[in-house]
């Protein structure tokens, strides 16, 4: 018989984290404070996004927003402007936030008094999709340049969000994005999702968003 054994590492750090999502998630709960993981690739619009969206609540809730990145500081600079409570967080390389390090950066911003956190993760496909940051509720964006085979190469992504926004749809006209297929490969990964179209750069689309942001505040607060 061999004298040693085998963990599975991956399995027990998933399962950690799990719990310690979940005790989090309680603690919102019981605070009123409704937490949204944001994810997205680099470039796909989540802080010009994150913006619109304040602008479009800021005089209905409190706002507070933790921007996840590498290093640092221009998301935080720029999201200040705003008026919004807002923390920087710098994962000093690692390429997610889980729940451990989501609780460290509430810690830092402080809920009191908050009503709506935005986590803007770090900008990949791959990493924040496997570990539950005890959200309220997990939101993507696809960028209509990246291309409508995105649910097909990172499928996972699209399986965990609740809703999906597909920005920048300005920009249809110039690439070659087929947007009824991307809703028709979602809908295959995750049956429930929320596809909402925008443009946050121009403001399009964005009424749909904030009125699911809403009602799901609701939601959280009531039940």
């Amino acid at each position: 018989m061999d004298n040693y054994k085998v963990l599975e590492i991956k399995q027990s750090v998933f399962e950690d984290n799990n719990k310690q999502a979940d005790l989090l998630r309680e603690e919102l709960k019981k605070e009123k404070t409704f937490l949204l993981n944001l994810m997205s690739s680099p470039g796909s619009g989540k802080t010009t996004t994150v913006l619109r969206t304040i602008e479009a609540l800021k005089g209905e809730m409190n706002i507070g927003v933790l921007e996840a990145d590498i290093d640092s500081e221009v998301d935080a600079k720029t999201v200040s402007k705003t008026g919004a409570k807002v923390i920087q967080l710098h994962t000093g390389g690692m390429c997610h936030l889980d729940a451990d390090m989501t609780k460290q950066g509430l810690k830092g911003l402080g809920t009191d008094g908050i009503d709506f956190v935005i986590l803007e993760n770090v900008g990949n496909l791959v990493c924040p999709a496997e570990f539950d940051t005890g959200a309220s509720k997990n939101a993507m964006i696809l960028s209509v340049p990246e291309g409508d085979d995105k649910p097909l190469k990172y499928p996972l992504m699209f399986s965990i969000v609740d809703v999906l926004l597909i920005n920048k749809m300005d920009t249809m006209s110039v690439f070659d994005f087929d947007l009824e297929a991307v809703k028709e490969r979602v809908k295959k990964l995750n049956p429930n999702i929320k596809v909402i179209p925008i443009s946050a750069k121009k403001g399009e689309g964005l009424e749909e968003w904030v009125d699911w942001i809403k009602s799901e505040v609701k939601n959280w607060n009531e039940n």
